[in-house]
């Protein structure tokens, strides 16, 4: 570059895919929501909250902090009830789902006890008001929070039946502004089958959101990454587990499953 601050003709500009070093997929994000599911909060038990676990979650979040990151995050329930499974079995769909949303808090409320002792101030919300545990959703208060350093983990979905939290997470980052959605599952990343039942399943690196949809795959609902596609918004999708996950997949290094729009 010459003294002038002017680069020369044909280098590439900051944050365009010719700048970016090799295995890395995008520029580092500022402001993310960690989708978490519920299931993992148990372990390798079927139901409950497993200690390890949390200690586990509030690590990644808090070195992701410590990064400088603004980090949101959007809690299942699946430790615990999930409403169409109870429906299934006769309960009212709409009342199963109001009991999943209500364990969703239980997950926050233990998330946010680990992380506190670990000196990240964290702020619980939730879109069912209960105002002894945890502040209401409000955006606004959300971003602030972010803001000051603060973690802000959103409980209890959407607030209304027949949403997942998948789709929770998704309109979360749309309304306070992330830059992607990291969902943190047991698997590391989106295969073309179920890794579990099928040795042979292909692992994506990168998906654009029209190929998802097509191939109908499972990980996270349609609703949620139709959502993505019409607002642009990135979706990683990567194994919570890993060590260090978490800090990579913002960093845009290549962990799980990238779900975006495919250059033109």
């Amino acid at each position: 570059m010459p003294a002038s601050g002017t680069p020369e003709p044909g280098t590439p500009e900051p944050g365009t895919p010719e700048s970016l070093a090799v295995g890395v997929f995008h520029p580092s994000w500022h402001r993310v929501v960690l989708k978490l599911s519920g299931g993992l909060f148990a372990g390798s038990e079927p139901l409950g909250i497993s200690p390890d676990v949390v200690a586990h979650l509030a690590a990644e979040i808090m070195a992701a902090v410590k990064d400088g990151v603004q980090v949101a995050a959007v809690v299942g329930g699946g430790n615990m009830f999930r409403g169409a499974a109870l429906a299934e079995r006769g309960i009212d769909r709409a009342r199963a789902d109001y009991m999943g949303m209500l364990s969703t808090v239980i997950n926050c409320l233990a998330l946010q006890d680990v992380l506190e002792k670990l000196g990240v101030d964290t702020r619980v919300q939730t879109a069912i008001t209960m105002g002894q545990v945890a502040e209401p959703y409000i955006p606004r208060r959300a971003i602030r929070h972010l803001e000051k350093g603060r973690v802000v983990i959103f409980g209890a979905g959407l607030g209304a039946p027949f949403f997942s939290t998948d789709t929770a997470a998704v309109q979360r980052a749309l309304e306070i502004g992330a830059d992607a959605v990291l969902k943190g599952t047991k698997v590391d990343g989106v295969y073309d089958a179920d890794p579990h039942t099928t040795p042979d399943a292909v692992r994506f690196e990168r998906l654009d959101y029209s190929e998802f949809l097509a191939r109908e795959l499972k990980v996270m609902d349609t609703t949620a990454v139709s959502l993505c596609m019409d607002n642009g918004l990135p979706i990683v999708v990567f194994a919570l587990m890993g060590e260090g996950n978490v800090v990579r997949a913002i960093r845009g290094e290549k962990v799980g499953t990238l779900i975006c729009r495919r250059d033109p």
